[in-house]
């Protein structure tokens, strides 16, 4: 069956109302998202950037955009209009979108509840998340719909101190107890802390993360495979971002900036096959707001030893290269979620740095997967995957996406019991200038 314009459903698959949690829900990716879905559902922008747009998604029974109904938890009140002005103001969204989206900006907007915990608030992570979950299953009951898929697009938290959880894993923890899948845009831990691993291998919901890929990554995601299919051995591969924003001022922490880069140079060992010599700098620049840039120096032999070097300089907006990867993965996530899959969703490792499950590293065969299992959701065949598509070549290198969650034992507070419901979780951490 083909699905018409921005994804709807046939006759055969009447709409269902999706919501779509946004842990950071007032930064300049949720803003970006909730006001491209918006513009792109009345028809005036193109769904560029969108995979699912795309025709090879066309028969994947996703949720429409236009049924996508918005949410989220935040620790900064700027209204979402205003916060949309300002990245209009700042070149990130199109001069008049503000006010030609402001009722679906505004209505989001009304969805988002206070994250935590605040200075002043000294509530326990159970209590935290017992309250979290609970606004997502309100989100859930209030809108009618019939399921919310939570998308962490926060800022990169620190490592937490004293043992404590971080909020990006009580957030995902409150999704899980209120039944909804879950998406790690972010590096922050998430699903991966040992507490919250086990949790989510018997929840029965899919998941997918982690830390979303859009710009230097992506890049070293394609050239990467080509070093290692012509057999040009890599000496060195170091990099410099400069980027502002939220995100640049997070990133400014060496520890955050630390799992940052984690995922950036595992991409490169994936694909490689080897480690090789050269780090990643980041540096904030707030000037440059939602803006970065990214610069690559790669020194390889080639030949009787001759050797070489390749440069490459990256310039995006992050905002407009993370929203519409958000969207994708909501609704792809979604569909997975109707469908009754559960666990990692590692053919959504296209996505992702870091991503949960086993598959491959390389950007081309990380798309056959992808298409593969599109095929699957507009099936709903949940079983081996079909052979033979492999149009487009494959990447060498191998070495799957991280694994599995990590396992981990030990309840926090009752942190591991079980929820019911379906709704979301909520972000704790701020929300500016999130970068990817």
């Amino acid at each position: 069956m083909s699905a018409s314009p921005s994804g709807s459903r046939t006759a055969s698959h009447p709409a269902a109302r999706t919501g779509v949690w946004l842990i950071g829900a007032r930064g300049s990716v949720a803003t970006t998202v909730v006001a491209g879905c918006a513009a792109v559902t009345a028809g005036l922008h193109p769904a560029t950037g969108m995979v699912t747009e795309t025709p090879d998604f066309a028969d994947a029974v996703l949720p429409a955009l236009a049924d996508l109904v918005f949410g989220g938890h935040d620790t900064v009140d700027c209204p979402l209009p205003k916060r949309a002005e300002a990245l209009a103001a700042g070149g990130v969204l199109p001069p008049g979108l503000p006010a030609a989206v402001h009722a679906e900006l505004a209505a989001a907007d009304r969805e988002i509840r206070p994250g935590g915990p605040l200075p002043g608030d000294h509530r326990d992570d159970a209590a935290l998340v017992a309250a979290f979950a609970a606004d997502l299953r309100d989100f859930v009951r209030r809108n009618g719909l019939d399921r919310a898929v939570v998308v962490n697009v926060a800022s990169t938290e620190p490592a937490a101190a004293d043992g404590a959880l971080p909020p990006s894993t009580l957030y995902a923890l409150a999704a899980l107890d209120a039944g909804c899948p879950y998406v790690n845009f972010t590096p922050s831990a998430g699903l991966h802390h040992p507490v919250a691993a086990r949790r989510a291998e018997r929840s029965g919901l899919p998941y997918a993360g982690r830390d979303g890929k859009t710009g230097q990554t992506l890049l070293r995601s394609v050239l990467g495979p080509m070093f290692a299919q012509r057999a040009l051995a890599v000496r060195a591969w170091s990099g410099t971002n400069l980027l502002g924003g939220g995100d640049g001022a997070a990133l400014a922490d060496p520890q955050a900036a630390a799992a940052k880069n984690a995922g950036k140079e595992r991409v490169l060992t994936d694909t490689l096959g080897t480690a090789v010599e050269g780090t990643v700098h980041i540096d904030d620049v707030p000037a440059l707001g939602d803006w970065k840039t990214a610069w690559d120096h790669i020194a390889f032999d080639g030949f009787l030893g001759a050797r070489m070097i390749l440069q490459t300089t990256w310039q995006g907006c992050d905002s407009a290269l993370a929203a519409p990867l958000v969207l994708d993965l909501a609704r792809l996530t979604a569909r997975a979620h109707e469908q009754g899959r559960s666990g990692p969703l590692s053919a959504l490792g296209f996505y992702f740095k870091d991503p949960v499950g086993e598959g491959p590293a390389g950007l081309t065969e990380q798309y056959t997967e992808l298409r593969r299992f599109a095929r699957t959701l507009g099936t709903g065949e949940t079983g081996p995957e079909p052979e033979g598509d492999t149009e487009g070549g494959g990447s060498a290198g191998g070495g799957g996406g991280g694994g599995a969650l990590g396992s981990g034992d030990g309840v926090r507070g009752g942190l591991l019991g079980s929820g019911e419901g379906g709704g979301a979780g909520r972000g704790r951490d701020g929300a500016a200038g999130e970068e990817r």
